[in-house]
C-alpha cells in the first residue's frame, strides 16, 4: 500500500457484541455500520450507530460503546493525513474537527463504502487513493465544524494538554499523583477534579490509554508485542493484553497480524 495509508489500521468486523471502555485515540476513527447497533458515548453525549450511518471520532475525544450484532468497517487516519488533505483544499496547515459523532449522509456513506471495498479487495493503489481522497475531501467540506493548529489536539484543555505532553515524554515512568499535580502547579484535589471535568476520565485511565496508544503505534511500525509493551511501561504481558483488548476491542496479536 502506498505511503498515504502506510501503518494505518483497518478493521472489518462481523456481528460484534463487544463492550469498549472509555478511551481516546491520537488518530481519527472513521467507520461505517452495515448491520446491528453500537450504543456509544462520545464527549458527554450518547449516540446510536445504526445501519448505513457513518461514525466519526476526532483525535482526543473520549468515547466508549456497547455493540449488539454490530457489523462494521473502521479505519484510523492520522492527524497528518487529514491535515495534509485539508491543506491541499484550503492552502493552510490546520487540523479539522468534525461536527457530529454519527453522520447520516447517504452520498458520503456510499463514497466511504466504495473506498473500504476497494481497500479490502486489494485493488490497485491508484484506485484506492483516488477513492480515499474523494471520500475524505467530501467529509472535510461537509462536516468540519472548527479547526485547530496542526497537531495541537488538546489545545483547548490546558491541564490535559500539559499532562499529555508530560506523560508522552516520559511514558515508561511510574507517575504519582504528586508528580502529575505538581507539573501543572495544582493541589492533588484540584488536579483530579479539573482533569476529570475537562477530559471525562481519570489521570490513571489517561496514562494507561496513552501507553496503549504508543504501544499500538510501535507494533504497527514493526516492533514485537513484548518489546512494545515494555517500552511503554507494561512489565506484565497479560495485563498489557487485557487492557489493549478492553480499550481498543482487538488484541495486540490481531494488530500484529
Amino acid at each position: 500500500m502506498g505511503r498515504l495509508l502506510e501503518n494505518i489500521l483497518f478493521e472489518n468486523v462481523k456481528l460484534s457484541n463487544d463492550d469498549f471502555t472509555k478511551h481516546y485515540h491520537d488518530t481519527y476513527t472513521i467507520g461505517l455500520t452495515y448491520e446491528g447497533l453500537l450504543k456509544s458515548y462520545n464527549t458527554y453525549q450518547s449516540y446510536t450507530s445504526y445501519e448505513q450511518s457513518i461514525r466519526i471520532n476526532n483525535p482526543g475525544e473520549v468515547h466508549c460503546g456497547k455493540s449488539s450484532q454490530w457489523s462494521h468497517v473502521n479505519f484510523y487516519p492520522t492527524v497528518e493525513l487529514i491535515s495534509n488533505l485539508y491543506e491541499q483544499i484550503f492552502h493552510e496547515r490546520k487540523t479539522p474537527f468534525f461536527e457530529r459523532h454519527i453522520i447520516d449522509n447517504k452520498e458520503l456513506f456510499f463514497k466511504l463504502h466504495i473506498f473500504f471495498n476497494a481497500y479490502f479487495k486489494k485493488e490497485e493503489e491508484l484506485v484506492i487513493e483516488t477513492l480515499l481522497i474523494d471520500a475524505l475531501s467530501s467529509l472535510i467540506l461537509s462536516n468540519t465544524i472548527y479547526i485547530k493548529e496542526y497537531k495541537k489536539i488538546f489545545e483547548d484543555k490546558k491541564i490535559v494538554k500539559d499532562t499529555y505532553e508530560f506523560i508522552k515524554d516520559s511514558i515508561d515512568c511510574d507517575f504519582t499523583l504528586d508528580i502529575l499535580a505538581k507539573n501543572v502547579n495544582l493541589s492533588k484535589f484540584h488536579f483530579l477534579r479539573l482533569f476529570k471535568k475537562e477530559f471525562g476520565i481519570t489521570p490513571h485511565a489517561f496514562i494507561i490509554n496513552e501507553r496503549l496508544n504508543q504501544a499500538n503505534n510501535l507494533i504497527k511500525n514493526g516492533s514485537k508485542i513484548s518489546e512494545a509493551s515494555l517500552n511503554v511501561g507494561f512489565n506484565d504481558q497479560s495485563h498489557f493484553g487485557r487492557n489493549f483488548k478492553k480499550y481498543f476491542g482487538y488484541s495486540p496479536s490481531y494488530l500484529k497480524k
